[in-house]
């Protein structure tokens, strides 16, 4: 009989989530860990179930009908089936609202960010307009405007999905991406003394949501200024919002992505219209997507990962599973070390963010999180869409055709090095941060994790201490050596940040197989070791000039 493979299964993602698993023992008080439990097995059972029910079912993207049967402008958005249900799962399992409810005070947005983590892959990309939903509930609470305070934000936490809103983030416009200083949409004064919004938004994700902040100049003034757009009328009509089309995208291709224009749109001012503030008081929303980013980044890691592994232990190649090929174990191992240093990362940032809204946090560990904000989102996109091809590769044919879902992991992991800010725009932004708090708070803590009572004699982990501070040493030198040379700095940005966000993520790494030793485990010991081997250091010794003459 003709030998068929069978596709790979996914088991609950939480249960089989070393990982997370080990990561929240060691970090949530027990009584956190246990009440959140529940919770997130049923998000793993229900990763491994859509993970199956994609597998069996068409793909399916949004449609955009513009136009009615009789010529009516009516600009409808039919979604698919995974984000018809979103709004219901994400109000069910709090995926915004838990991450600013006080009961789990400094740990609400290691709570919030576990569920995320479980659910991203499933949804979708639903998890899109979550971000940009929790990141304008941020914003407004960050901005004093309680009118904006009071209407908004208890629909952007709703635990109801009647009642739950859905913000976009609208802000790139054709003449500038990140560059939003050449933004070109302009906000005036009706006659009734109302905001008016009137220009093109070229990428806004999360039309569909109930309301979005955007940047607008003010007719007359200057700079930018924060403005909510509420996207329908009571009567339910588009409030002077027209959708021009949906963007064909590499991946994503299940979040409807529009082009639209905005022709006297109504809108309510975050702040004094006219102050030119806007930039500052959309920053909070930027910090929250970019941890999203980070989080998301991950999940698709662990899918990936997942699936390579289960794949590995039944495919047969030679006589024997694949995984018991010793190059291809080291293969799948290189990913996996990867993906745990990013972990440790990844959610070390979640509990900064939670410990800076909760006021537990001090000065320095606030200028900590500015650093290692955009450092870790510029990072874990990277090593994301590394893991993605390297997945593909490793189903050999069968990771290159559509229907075993595997091409769908690496098209769609490309989309997290892009938004909110590509690796050049955060590298840059990094620079910002040390110039205005120094590298120190990094080193500082960097330090802390790198105790000397935590090494023992023995373990393989004995030369990660070294490993670490030289390359922290290094990153400090470099920036010495070039202080007073702007355009090296900036060529060498970029290779700065990652090597920045590899050494602190392997000092994290290095106190969690600290710490687990005395239960005995030591496979995060052993992710350690192959880490540190794949190098820390990413600085580029080269100049400006020498990277300008390649183009002369």
């Amino acid at each position: 009989m003709e030998f068929i493979q069978h596709a790979p299964p996914l088991d609950n993602q939480y249960t089989g989530d070393r990982v997370l698993r080990g990561w929240l023992d060691a970090n949530l008080p027990r009584a956190i860990h246990d009440a959140i439990a529940s919770d997130l097995d049923a998000l793993g059972a229900h990763a491994a179930s859509a993970w199956d029910e994609a597998r069996q079912r068409p793909a399916a993207e949004p449609v955009l009908t513009q136009w009615d049967a009789w010529g009516r402008r009516i600009d409808r958005i039919d979604c698919t089936p995974v984000w018809r249900r979103g709004a219901g799962l994400a109000a069910r399992f709090g995926l915004v609202a838990s991450g600013h409810e006080p009961r789990h005070g400094e740990y609400a947005r290691c709570d919030q960010f576990a569920r995320v983590y479980l659910h991203h892959v499933a949804s979708e990309f639903f998890t899109c307009p979550l971000a940009m939903s929790d990141g304008a509930a941020t914003a407004l609470k960050a901005s004093a405007n309680q009118d904006l305070i009071d209407r908004a934000v208890p629909r952007l936490l709703s635990r109801d999905a009647r009642t739950l809103w859905l913000s976009g983030q609208w802000m790139t416009e054709t003449a500038g991406g990140s560059d939003v200083g050449h933004t070109a949409t302009i906000a005036r004064r009706d006659e009734a003394g109302e905001w008016r919004l009137h220009g093109r938004k070229w990428f806004t994700s999360a039309v569909i949501g109930e309301m979005a902040l955007t940047l607008a100049k003010v007719e007359g003034g200057d700079g930018l200024d924060l403005f909510l757009v509420e996207t329908r009328l009571a009567d339910g009509a588009w409030n002077g919002i027209r959708i021009d089309r949906f963007k064909h995208k590499l991946g994503t291709r299940e979040l409807p992505t529009a082009e639209i224009r905005l022709d006297g749109s109504r809108a309510h001012a975050v702040a004094d219209g006219g102050a030119g503030n806007g930039v500052r008081l959309i920053a909070p929303m930027l910090n929250v997507t970019r941890v999203w980013n980070a989080v998301c980044a991950l999940a698709t890691m662990r899918r990936c990962i997942a699936l390579a592994v289960d794949y590995a232990r039944w495919r047969q190649a030679f006589g024997k599973p694949i995984i018991e090929h010793s190059l291809h174990a080291a293969t799948l191992a290189d990913m996996q070390a990867e993906f745990e240093a990013a972990f440790h990362l990844v959610f070390h940032v979640a509990h900064l963010l939670g410990r800076s809204e909760s006021a537990v946090g001090d000065p320095r560990e606030r200028a900590l999180l500015r650093l290692l904000t955009p450092l870790t989102k510029l990072w874990t996109a990277r090593v994301a869409v590394a893991i993605a091809s390297e997945t593909c590769e490793a189903f050999g044919g069968a990771g290159y055709i559509e229907d075993t879902g595997i091409p769908l992991l690496l098209r769609d992991a490309q989309v997290y090095p892009i938004w909110e800010g590509t690796t050049n725009v955060l590298a840059l932004d990094a620079l910002r941060a040390i110039a205005s708090n120094g590298l120190e708070p990094l080193i500082e803590s960097a330090r802390t994790l790198l105790d000397p009572t935590a090494d023992a004699p023995g373990d393989t982990s004995d030369d990660a201490p070294r490993a670490i501070r030289a390359a922290l040493e290094q990153a400090a030198a470099w920036l010495r050596g070039n202080q007073n040379d702007a355009a090296t700095l900036q060529a060498g940005a970029r290779g700065l940040a990652i090597t920045l966000s590899r050494t602190f993520a392997a000092a994290l790494l290095h106190r969690h197989a600290a710490n687990m030793r005395a239960q005995r485990e030591t496979r995060p010991r052993l992710a350690l070791a192959r880490f540190i081997a794949h190098g820390l250091d990413r600085l580029e010794r080269g100049d400006a000039a020498s990277a300008a003459a390649l183009f002369d």
